[in-house]
């Protein structure tokens, strides 16, 4: 879904707030940091190379989180964190991760049950991790959704599970552009993910196994710099086009709802689920005589080594469609 266009120039200045510049290859991992550059220029008419420059950096920004919010939500996190379950010696655990990347509550309805069909599907009971706001129906008992919490999850589930063995599923839905996956928290949190800091994050962390489904406009961006032979990347839109479904009222996203409504929710193979929920999705913006958004398959040649374990114990049953269809007429 794409990121509004007026909120994205009001955020772009202020995320050149993290411009800063790496560590120097040798510094000892102990040492402070250096300062490089002098502070960057946050005034109308910032430098927009220094902005650019600093987006593969995983930039964000908070500003007037209330101090005691911020502690109650350290603590959901840290409890999260901690409750997630070890790996099984011997068996190829999947640890989900499904997050809402932006406050409109259709994405926090998404996460949500994102997490819950991910979750039956791949057996990970114990080890699933849903970070977002709140649904719009009540106050949110979940950690919020941030960079910082997703580099968190990330970081704890390549400290539990088997590196070689086992496998990360995440699932994320919010608006997109060009440049990646936005992160927008209502009045206080701005940022952005590139396919170049994602990347970076799980190479760091070591995780080589993993299922990306990213639900958000320009995300097909990720899939070049993602891809690997051992890595599954389904994307709701090509590089250079939107996806669609994202109003306040859905409960679901046009690829969330073809791709974990529908497909994910059979007993059938994930290339075989892919198939379905694109056709959906052609279909349905075919309905509304939108753009095609070409959402993108991409199946490394040496998943099956993780994928065939995992869909063997695959539930036998198909769950029905739930929730409000993004479809609606």
């Amino acid at each position: 879904m794409a990121f509004r266009t007026g909120r994205w120039r009001a955020a772009a200045a202020v995320l050149a707030l993290a411009g800063l510049a790496a560590p120097a290859v040798g510094q000892a991992a102990d040492a402070p940091p250096p300062h490089r550059s002098k502070w960057p220029n946050l005034a109308t008419g910032a430098d927009t190379a220094e902005a650019t420059a600093s987006l593969d950096l995983g930039p964000s920004l908070e500003r007037g989180r209330s101090a005691r919010d911020q502690l109650a939500d350290h603590r959901r996190l840290a409890a999260a964190l901690a409750g997630l379950a070890p790996q099984r010696p011997g068996v190829v655990d999947a640890y989900v991760i499904s997050i809402a990347l932006d406050s409109d509550a259709v994405f926090a309805r998404e996460a949500r049950e994102a997490g819950r069909v991910l979750s039956r599907r791949y057996d990970a009971a114990g080890r699933t991790l849903v970070l977002a706001g709140s649904d719009g129906r009540g106050s949110s008992a979940l950690p919020q959704a941030s960079l910082r919490a997703l580099s968190a999850a990330l970081a704890r589930v390549a400290e539990l599970m088997d590196l070689d063995e086992d496998v990360l599923v995440v699932y994320t839905t919010g608006h997109g552009i060009p440049a990646g996956l936005t992160w927008h928290d209502g009045d206080q949190g701005y940022g952005l993910l590139t396919p170049t800091r994602l990347a970076g994050l799980l190479s760091e962390l070591g995780i080589s196994n993993r299922l990306l489904i990213l639900s958000a406009c320009f995300s097909g961006a990720f899939v070049p710099v993602l891809w690997s032979d051992t890595t599954a990347i389904l994307t709701a839109a090509s590089a250079s086009r939107t996806s669609f479904g994202c109003a306040a009222d859905n409960d679901w996203t046009f690829f969330g709802d073809a791709m974990v409504n529908h497909a994910l929710r059979k007993p059938q193979p994930l290339a075989d689920a892919s198939v379905e929920a694109l056709r959906l999705v052609e279909s349905w913006e075919a309905a509304k005589r939108y753009d095609p958004s070409y959402p993108q398959v991409s199946i490394g040649a040496r998943v099956d080594t993780w994928l065939k374990p995992l869909e063997a114990r695959m539930p036998r049953t198909a769950e029905a469609p739930v929730g409000r269809p993004a479809t609606r007429p």
